[in-house]
């Protein structure tokens, strides 16, 4: 991607039959932060599927939108409807100039969306999107291989570790579960 989102952490862990998605609450623009309790994250589809976003506010909430529907299409078939939306968010003239990335999850598959047309599975069952997701990534990767603590903790640590390395990412989270 050209474009480097440098907004928020939104991490997903996965772990013993459990799915965490954890997001940080800063609102930034420039370099003002407007306010530290934003929730950025959802639970879609008869709350079977979590979705958090990492870009702009009014581009993410047009995708959640985008994507519920897309979900309620495909009767809850996440990889059916992240499939389909990329391919409309790639192809449409309105769709294709919002800047978010999506991070999405049920209890079996973890994806990362984007406006470029990327459908992104991860390799271990951890996702994150946004300028402090590589942070917050490589703290849960180790956490993961080097622990036996549960998803949540290890969001949360993750979460901790970004929100002091990434100064658009504070560490006010809200946390997501599935199982």
């Amino acid at each position: 991607m050209k474009t480097r989102i440098r907004s928020t952490t939104v991490i997903c862990v996965r772990r013993d039959a459990k799915v965490v998605m954890a997001g940080d609450g800063q609102v930034t623009i420039g370099q003002e932060v407007l306010k530290s309790t934003a929730k950025k994250l959802r639970r879609l589809y008869n709350e079977k599927v979590l979705a958090g976003f990492a870009g702009s506010t009014a581009d993410a909430f047009s995708l959640f939108t985008r994507f519920e529907s897309k979900l309620e299409q495909f009767n809850g078939n996440l990889p059916r409807a992240v499939v389909e939306l990329a391919k409309e968010w790639r192809t449409d003239r309105i769709l294709r100039h919002l800047e978010a990335l999506l991070l999405v999850a049920d209890m079996t598959n973890t994806y990362i969306v984007s406006g470029k047309g990327d459908v992104v599975e991860p390799d271990e069952g951890i996702a994150a999107i946004g300028s402090g997701g590589p942070f917050a990534l490589a703290a849960a990767t180790a956490l993961l291989r080097n622990t036996k603590m549960p998803a949540r903790t290890i969001a949360e640590q993750a979460m901790q570790i970004a929100g002091k390395m990434c100064i658009y990412t504070n560490e006010i989270f809200t946390f997501e579960e599935l199982g």
